[in-house]
């Protein structure tokens, strides 16, 4: 079990899908171009990329536009040679995977509490 000091120095906040497509050689491995609210000094969008293994339960066009969660601080990650900047939170049964939403649409890089 973690604590809650340790629990909060997870990042959660919501991400707007802007692209999304799968990656050449791997059957389950999707690249998502995401707004996470992240913007530079000058105040501009920066967009954030994430890697995600949810290509098997999921067509990359049906992601773009949508809302969904992820943790914002991890350690950036290597995956088929790209960056991944992010997890995706999902849940995950015998039925395949289901992507973590919001049920109404929030400002992108809105926290979760």
């Amino acid at each position: 079990m973690i604590n809650y000091d340790e629990f909060s120095k997870t990042e959660l906040k919501t991400a707007k899908v802007l692209e999304a497509s799968r990656i050449e050689g791997s059957e389950k491995l999707l690249k998502l171009i995401l707004d996470a609210g992240d913007k530079d000094e000058a105040g501009t969008l920066v967009k954030r990329q994430v890697i995600a293994g949810i290509g098997k339960s999921y067509e990359p066009e049906v992601l773009v536009g949508k809302q969904i969660v992820i943790v914002a601080n991890l350690e950036p990650r290597q995956l088929m040679g790209l960056e991944s900047n992010g997890m995706i939170l999902a849940a995950s049964d015998e039925n395949g995977i289901a992507v973590l939403v919001p049920d109404k649409e929030v400002k992108p890089g809105s926290g979760i509490k």
